[in-house]
């Protein structure tokens, strides 16, 4: 049975990291500073050592992301201890300074330090929420198994076209070439089928060979859509067997591929999601580091 990171050896680490909370909340509770609650207190280097601590040791996820070995501890593991300590790293650092900010580096820390974990934040909901979306809408099959059928039917179609009309072959090889599934983040995010505009654009071959009168117009545009057109002239007989067969296995074959390609361009849509905010994260996490160093520096050079 799947076990969620979230609920890890039955929570363990979310009871770790309440523990360190209410452990700091007692201790900044009982605190009776000379002056206002600051990072200068032992209080307050005691929670800026742990707070540091568990930065430096929270960047060691992404080297345990990459270590096959399980002798450190399940990656399961270690992504909940990230979670859950990462949060406790937000009410610890604001203990750690008294509520107090203002503009110099330590705020810098500080404010690039909630940028991550929230960033954190958008990657737990996308674990959580994007795998089962992806499983649903692939429906038991594999993306690479769907991209196989979408070559395969774009062969076929380009053969049916071909054996109607060499205008109507050009369309289908332009819709083609138009598909764009995969590639860069941005070009996942915007992963698009280019069957739409062949099916509009096969209203212009119908149009030579029906006559089909106001019925079933758009009322913004004044024409008739592709799909209703092409089921019309199939149905009222027009044009030879051959052809009329060609048109409706073409008709299926760029449904089928339409309805196809949506699934796959969700499919990597769900991919990038899950990964998009790693570009954010990492980076930040990295300017945090090298922020918290400077701080670390200029508080042992006025200490």
């Amino acid at each position: 049975m799947h076990q969620s990171f979230l609920t890890h050896a039955r929570n363990r680490y979310l009871w770790v990291a309440l523990f360190l909370l209410l452990g700091s909340l007692i201790a900044y509770g009982l605190h009776d500073p000379i002056g206002p609650p600051n990072g200068g207190t032992w209080l307050g280097y005691t929670l800026g050592t742990i707070g540091a601590l568990l930065i430096f040791w929270l960047m060691l996820f992404g080297i345990r992301k990459r270590t096959y070995s399980n002798r450190v501890g399940t990656l399961r593991g270690w992504l909940s201890a990230h979670v859950y300590l990462g949060t406790a790293l937000l009410l610890i650092a604001f203990l750690h300074s008294g509520f107090q900010v203002g503009w110099n580096l330590h705020t810098l820390a500080l404010v690039l330090m909630i940028v991550v974990i929230f960033s954190g934040f958008f990657g737990v909901y996308a674990y959580l929420r994007y795998p089962h979306l992806m499983t649903r809408n692939r429906e038991s099959v594999t993306r690479q198994a769907m991209l196989d059928e979408i070559k395969e039917i774009d062969q076929n179609a380009l053969a049916l076209a071909d054996a109607v009309d060499r205008k109507l072959h050009a369309i289908v090889l332009r819709s083609v070439d138009k598909t764009r599934l995969g590639g860069g983040v941005w070009a996942q995010l915007n992963s698009r089928d280019g069957s739409e505009q062949a099916l509009a654009q096969l209203r212009e071959i119908l149009d030579a060979r029906e006559n089909l009168g106001a019925k079933a117009k758009d009322p913004a545009t004044g024409e008739m859509p592709t799909m209703f057109a092409m089921v019309d002239f199939l149905a009222a007989g027009r044009g030879d067997d051959k052809q009329s067969e060609a048109l409706r296995k073409l008709l299926d074959l760029l449904s089928r591929k339409k309805a196809l390609a949506t699934r796959v361009a969700r499919d990597i849509q769900f991919q990038a999601l899950m990964e998009i905010w790693l570009y954010f994260h990492v980076p930040l996490s990295f300017a945090l580091l090298a922020a918290l160093t400077g701080h670390i520096l200029v508080v042992f050079f006025y200490w």
